[in-house]
């Protein structure tokens, strides 16, 4: 007696199939990711190329070029992904800890570490903003919105510190973030392109004096 035979349908076979390929185009497209972030920390964004990738990454322009589409597309996807591991490096940690100015200092204590250790490969957001400062476009569009984001999340932390009367509630917070800002930027440029030992001393002390100046009156 015959026995029935059921066909296997094909339509799993092909979402698991497809599934792999759509995996391994990620994976590809990170891999890029990684290595055009490694060239922008060394050359900037503005030398970032297609071709330059493929290279590096020893595959071809055409491949390279079908996972952006634009050498624009390439570079804000850097800024993207510089973006999130820098918040991961120093957002999130700071976030474990008590609100106020613990947290505030361990935000500029991971800032401070992160920019340390690029002193030998650069910061994308400096050496970014020295190239398109003055280029608008989607890249500086993309740019200035990741230092915006960062920016508005410090400037969150002193007003929480100022509600819990920890700096003074009359000081405009935009000028102690701006202030703090600008210690990093002068760590920067005294350790990577001055080379002064004692950079990093000398931010570390510069924060304090600006939290003992924003202190309330009656702590101090």
């Amino acid at each position: 007696m015959a026995t029935a035979t059921h066909p296997v349908s094909i339509a799993p076979l092909r979402a698991e199939g497809a599934g792999r390929v759509l995996h391994k185009g990620r994976q590809t497209k990170a891999a890029i990711v990684e290595a055009a972030l490694g060239l922008a920390a060394q050359i900037g964004l503005e030398g970032l190329s297609i071709g330059a990738l493929a290279e590096v990454t020893g595959m071809s322009k055409s491949g390279v070029f079908a996972h952006f589409g634009s050498r624009e597309e390439l570079q804000i996807s850097v800024i993207r992904e510089y973006h999130d591991r820098f918040e991961n490096e120093v957002f999130y940690p700071a976030l474990q800890q008590e609100r106020g100015l613990p947290r505030l200092t361990a935000l500029f204590d991971n800032w401070m570490q992160r920019t340390s250790t690029e002193i030998d490969s650069g910061c994308i957001y400096i050496s970014g903003a020295v190239e398109f400062d003055d280029r608008p476009g989607p890249v500086r569009d993309a740019l200035a919105s990741t230092v915006n984001t960062w920016q508005s999340a410090l400037r969150r932390a002193i007003e929480i510190a100022q509600s819990l009367q920890q700096l003074d509630t009359q000081a405009d917070p935009q000028q102690i973030a701006f202030e703090i800002h600008g210690l990093i930027l002068a760590l920067h440029y005294e350790a990577r392109f001055l080379r002064n030992p004692g950079a990093t001393e000398r931010a570390r002390k510069g924060f304090a004096q600006i939290c003992a100046r924003y202190m309330p009156t009656a702590a101090r």
